[in-house]
């Protein structure tokens, strides 16, 4: 088989085979074929699109590129995977959360990307918490703990790894076929028997409108069922900050207030709870929704959704006692800047991707791929929308270390609300559920 001829086939708008596409991803991972013929093969997909077919046998290809995790376990292995927002700390609070219900959770997150934040970023404002432990502290940490938060190892569907770095540079990275690919590779590879997909809709979403994500829900949905891993997806709102926060140590900390019970924000208590529920139906640990919300809102009650965070924490390094002084713990920023509402009204909009970029703008996040960041900055105290505010009232809390970044930001912040005379309607945080890809 030659490179150029698969690629010449999909370019005109083919179905590939099992072979040929089996064939490609080898060369990838091997390095047999060039950088150039990588780029090509992906503009050709993003041209073309692939059949639900094609989109699982690349996904399986690429699973098989490196290694596969198998878990000898008494509970099902669970996993969630966010396509990305601002203020999305989820992963912190529902990891423990599932694993105090019976549940394993072996989670292999990322860094944030543009204007969304990631995890692994978050989790490193934690004094020694490892990101990336070999493979025995790994699967120790499941068993223990129930969950490990942990980045991509090298051998994990490193075929992946190559094809998006190219992607990246080549203007290819919004592609459905190729998103989900990507995704339930990795996913795959991590031995799960059940995925939920939280997929993201709004102005800080890379899929900004309803039916771009429901698209992509309906094919992460399709492919993983097709591929062998059962999965399932809730489509949610990101037309604001899910928690009224953003920055690294700033939504470890929310995490820690959502889990001891010191507070809990509705809307992100919301989606937390609609994800849970639905990892507990997948996963055979509840028989009904009223059931597996009770089973969450006991392990949060009772602390030990919060012990297992702690226990997670301990074994990859971190604080034996980080939940109960989390607040001594994380990194604070020197300064604290408020923002004040310009004019009476309510808040109707926000553009939450400009959000983002403010935290970004203060050090929060990279423009470039070997940048180091700064865990402290970010924002508290958003306002809803929906709410009602004076002139001068605060519309967020901006917490830097350089004041002329930090003054930057402000105005990114001004520029990002939308204040009307009338109330605006409120979108629920959670849209719609997705189970079987149609």
């Amino acid at each position: 088989m030659l490179p150029q001829e698969i690629i010449r086939k999909k370019r005109d708008g083919h179905v590939l085979s099992e072979k040929e596409i089996g064939f490609f991803v080898e060369g990838m991972t091997e390095g047999s074929i060039s950088e150039g013929q990588v780029a090509a093969f992906g503009m050709a997909v993003f041209f073309n699109g692939m059949n639900s077919d094609e989109a699982a046998v690349l996904t399986r290809a690429m699973m098989r590129s490196g290694d596969v995790l198998s878990w000898n376990l008494d509970g099902p292995v669970l996993d969630k995977h966010s396509t990305g927002g601002v203020g999305d700390l989820v992963s912190l609070v529902l990891g423990p959360m599932i694993a105090a219900c019976g549940g394993y959770v072996p989670m292999i997150s990322g860094r944030g990307l543009g204007h969304t934040g990631g995890t692994l970023d978050k989790l490193e404002s934690i004094p020694g918490y490892n990101v990336f432990p070999d493979n025995a502290l790994f699967q120790r940490t499941v068993r223990e703990a129930g969950v490990a938060i942990i980045g991509q190892t090298g051998n994990l569907a490193p075929a992946d790894g190559r094809f998006y770095a190219i992607r990246d540079v080549t203007a290819t990275v919004e592609s459905i076929p190729l998103i989900t690919a990507s995704i339930l590779s990795k996913k795959l590879a991590a031995g799960l028997d059940g995925l939920v997909m939280d997929v993201k809709a709004g102005s800080g979403a890379f899929m900004a409108s309803r039916e771009q994500a429901e698209a992509l829900a309906q094919s992460l949905v399709s492919v993983g069922n097709h591929a062998g891993l059962r999965t399932s997806a809730v489509v949610t709102s990101m037309d604001e900050p899910l928690a009224p926060c953003a920055g690294n140590a700033i939504e470890v900390r929310e995490a820690m207030r959502y889990l001891t019970g010191e507070h809990r924000d509705s809307r992100l208590h919301a989606v937390v709870m609609a994800l849970c529920v639905e990892m507990l139906l997948q996963g055979g640990l509840a028989y009904d929704e009223k059931a597996a919300e009770g089973m969450l809102f006991k392990v949060l009650e009772s602390g030990e959704a919060a012990e297992r965070f702690g226990c997670m924490t301990a074994l990859l390094g971190g604080p034996s006692d980080f939940v109960e002084r989390y607040d001594e713990y994380l990194p604070q920023a020197r300064s604290c800047m408020e923002v004040h509402a310009p004019k009476s009204g309510y808040v109707s909009a926000w553009d939450t991707r400009r959000l983002g970029l403010a935290v970004v703008s203060m050090g929060g996040g990279r423009t470039r791929a070997d940048q180091s960041i700064d865990p402290t900055v970010g924002l508290t105290s958003i306002a809803r929308v929906g709410q009602r505010i004076e002139q001068g009232d605060l519309l967020a809390a901006l917490h830097g270390t350089d004041e002329a970044a930090t003054g930057q930001a402000r105005e990114m912040v001004l520029d990002a609300v939308s204040i009307t005379p009338s109330a605006p309607d409120v979108e629920p945080a959670v849209c719609f559920r997705v189970t079987d890809g149609s």
